[in-house]
């Protein structure tokens, strides 16, 4: 940094900024940040390639929220830092970008060949929403990463690609890793029809709690009815998030068949089950569950009661 890009600073700041010490350049970042002056961006920049990785991190963290190209490329060019707080300090700050602005750039980056960059574009553009962004997602569900796969089933469920869905199933489905696995599942909640049946099903049977639970919630989402006895068996999962999420999935379906399985949960030790097989009842609507729903009316747990109260006067209505 040399003494001409600092002139228009006030002397003391300029100084911290050029001082040998790294702890205190890193502190003069805020006070420049602090001025909230896009004149001071190129200081903040430039500040990305301080010798200390400290002070790198810290301006990638502090360029957060300034949404003009050259803040992003240069938070691109951060994210293959030598190092690592400071490559995730930089893929925080691009995740943040509200504007496509930038969009022409991002997408440059993804099909980067590394995989911590990749990851961290399909990310942004995650929360950008670009439909430019379907087709390099797509290529990336096939990635070795595991977290570029992760990224791009994001990216995709976002923008509700249809071309996806075959590839999303397979993913639900067969990933080695759990977290895709379960992203894939919740991805696929913008099928049509029963497509995806067969994939789900199988992600409801796995042996990672979280797929489960995702599962159980998308067939709800998409209100399956072929998967009813799968969600009644699921109400006797061994997590308790699996089975309150097949109640909920149970209540949107809506079949009377569920009525028997929903009554039951509503005597089962944990009160979050009992609570959401009474809205799940109350869905239903029918009255035949009114006599279950009157005991639960004076269940000990008010969160409970207040449920059965509810579903009681939409079973009756």
């Amino acid at each position: 940094m040399t003494d001409t890009l600092f002139a228009p600073l006030n002397p003391a700041l300029a100084a911290r900024l050029q001082s040998p010490d790294a702890t205190i350049r890193r502190v003069a970042l805020f006070e420049l940040a602090d001025e909230e002056d896009e004149a001071n961006l190129p200081l903040l920049i430039a500040a990305l390639n301080d010798p200390a990785a400290t002070v790198r991190a810290e301006a990638a963290r502090l360029l957060s929220g300034w949404e003009v190209p050259q803040v992003v490329s240069a938070l691109l060019g951060a994210l293959v830092d030598t190092d690592e707080d400071t490559r995730h300090a930089a893929a925080q700050s691009l995740s943040e970008l509200k504007t496509a602005a930038a969009a022409a750039e991002l997408l440059a980056w993804a099909t980067h060949a590394d995989a911590f960059a990749l990851a961290a574009v399909l990310r942004t553009l995650r929360e950008l929403r670009l439909p430019q962004a379907a087709d390099p997602a797509l290529a990336a569900l096939a990635h070795a990463d595991a977290l570029v796969r992760r990224e791009a089933v994001g990216v995709l469920g976002w923008l509700k690609y249809p071309p996806a869905l075959p590839q999303l199933g397979v993913l639900a489905r067969e990933d080695a890793d759990a977290e895709v696995r379960r992203a894939a599942s919740g991805a696929l909640g913008f099928a049509q029809g029963e497509d995806v049946l067969a994939d789900l099903l199988a992600a409801l049977a796995d042996p990672v709690w979280q797929v489960r639970e995702e599962a159980a919630g998308t067939l709800g989402k998409l209100r399956l009815k072929s998967a009813l006895h799968a969600l009644i068996g699921a109400l006797e999962d061994d997590l308790w998030q699996v089975r309150l999420r097949a109640a909920r999935a149970l209540g949107r379906l809506g079949e009377p068949a569920a009525i028997g399985p929903l009554q039951a949960a509503l005597t089962h030790p944990a009160g979050n089950l009992r609570k959401e097989a009474a809205i799940a009842l109350g869905e239903i609507g029918d009255i035949r569950a009114v006599p279950a729903l009157e005991v639960a009316a004076a269940d000990p747990d008010p969160e409970v009661r207040k449920a059965a109260r509810l579903a009681l006067a939409r079973a009756t209505a």
